[in-house]
């Protein structure tokens, strides 16, 4: 037999999915519900992982050119932003269900403050962008020779 953690609120949760559950299937879904299904903001997910060499960010971007993404660094700030668009072959009355987002996109990391952006690469290929942050360069302390009188 396998123990299992014990969560109080997990019981409370289940019931109010239940009770919500309960409502909809009496009342039909709620206002915000169907608001919920017609606004679409994306977010492209992105990983972050490190390696020998720096810090790889990964950028999942289905269905996105390579000519409508930019990269851009300023102030310590690199931003990934870019545009997805729609069929225009396909009339929206044709669409029984549409859950994919279109339109503008943007993501910002701040970086380290010894990154140098001349340094910073990316790559696009089959929808996934990478960019690869190099390591920064370990300041070096500086010393200072103080005369004593």
């Amino acid at each position: 037999m396998a123990l299992v953690k014990w969560d109080p609120f997990r019981d409370v949760a289940e019931l109010q999915n239940r009770i919500n559950r309960l409502f909809d299937d009496s009342f039909g879904p709620s206002r915000d519900q169907a608001d919920e299904m017609n606004v679409c903001a994306w977010r492209p997910a992105t990983d972050i992982y490190e390696t020998e060499t720096g810090v790889i960010l990964a950028v999942e971007l289905p269905g996105v050119g390579k000519e409508n993404v930019a990269v851009e660094v300023k102030d310590n700030i690199l931003t990934v932003k870019g545009e997805r668009f729609a069929r225009t072959d396909i009339k929206p009355e044709a669409y029984y269900r549409q859950e994919r987002c279109y339109g503008t996109f943007q993501r910002s990391f701040t970086l380290h403050h010894n990154i140098q952006p001349d340094l910073i690469k990316a790559t696009f290929k089959d929808g996934m962008l990478e960019i690869e942050i190099p390591r920064p360069e370990e300041e070096q302390p500086k010393q200072v020779t103080v005369e004593v009188e």
